[in-house]
């Protein structure tokens, strides 16, 4: 049965996040009184997936390198797609997680809303490390991105030919600007290890444009074209993330693929948790 093979020390995973950084992720998102951008929240979300990813690595005080990490920013300034690493991190490409561990840019403070006992909510300071910044420029080279992100998994693929199959999660809130997205899609989900194939997984944030649509099994109920063209371009869910998704409450059928058109904030949070599942294991 694929996407079983075992992640250690000597068998690492790699795990890529694909990351929107065009001019449209200025664009408000939340429903709190005070919204966050589009970029600010999915800045907090892939923080907040790195410091998990480091804390399951965590055995006895030490960082094991079960994964190595890769975090791709897109539409940004003239520089087009780079990495999206702030710090000492940065421009490089894979990371070991032992690296992220130890080498955030920074940390700053956050206020959190803890129960204080008391049936009441008491807030609560907490230290939140910050590896990539929030970006919002540009345009929206998205088949330049899939192409950085194929690049990466063949040669991971070529390194690791026995590992846990890479898994790229990719999200954005428009439509490619330079083309059709399918042909490098495919190039990815195309790439092997003896466990499996490469898995894609897309997120579309949220612009009131359509209806939502959560891990669907078809692109039947998908209007909008966009839509249809990432769904072709998704990887249907392995059992255990299908598990994963069921055990959110999701209702995820058979043929189900790691895609989400029209999220919102908690279904992109899900989305995070979802496409990371290997780490828990």
């Amino acid at each position: 049965m694929p996407y079983t093979a075992e992640i250690s020390r000597s068998n690492p995973a790699c795990l890529v996040f694909l990351v929107d950084q065009s001019g449209s992720m200025k664009d408000p998102f939340g429903s709190g009184e005070v919204p966050l951008r589009k970029a600010d929240f999915l800045a907090d979300v892939v923080n907040r997936t790195l410091h998990d990813l480091v804390i399951r690595c965590t055995k006895a005080e030490e960082i094991r390198d079960y994964f190595h990490v890769a975090v791709i920013g897109y539409g940004r300034h003239d520089r087009g797609v780079v990495a999206a690493w702030a710090g000492a991190l940065a421009d490089r490409s894979l990371v070991k997680v032992s690296e992220v561990g130890e080498h955030p840019a920074r940390i700053e403070e956050r206020r959190k809303k803890v129960p204080d006992g008391a049936g009441g909510l008491v807030e609560q300071a907490v230290r939140f490390p910050i590896w990539m910044d929030p970006v919002a420029e540009n345009g929206t080279p998205m088949c330049a991105a899939l192409q950085q992100a194929q690049q990466v998994v063949a040669q991971w693929v070529a390194d690791h030919p026995n590992g846990f199959p890479p898994i790229v999660l990719h999200i954005t809130d428009g439509e490619s600007g330079d083309g059709d997205p399918t042909a490098d899609g495919n190039a990815i989900l195309g790439l092997a290890t003896s466990d499996g194939n490469a898995l894609l997984f897309n997120c579309h944030l949220s612009s009131q444009r359509a209806a939502k649509s959560q891990f669907p099994s078809s692109a039947d109920g998908l209007a909008d074209p966009f839509a249809r063209t990432l769904f072709a371009i998704s990887s249907p869910l392995p059992p255990t993330f299908a598990g994963a998704a069921g055990e959110m409450g999701l209702a995820v059928t058979e043929g189900a693929r790691g895609f989400v058109f029209n999220a919102d904030a908690t279904e992109l949070v899900q989305f995070f948790d979802i496409g990371t599942r290997p780490a828990n294991r």
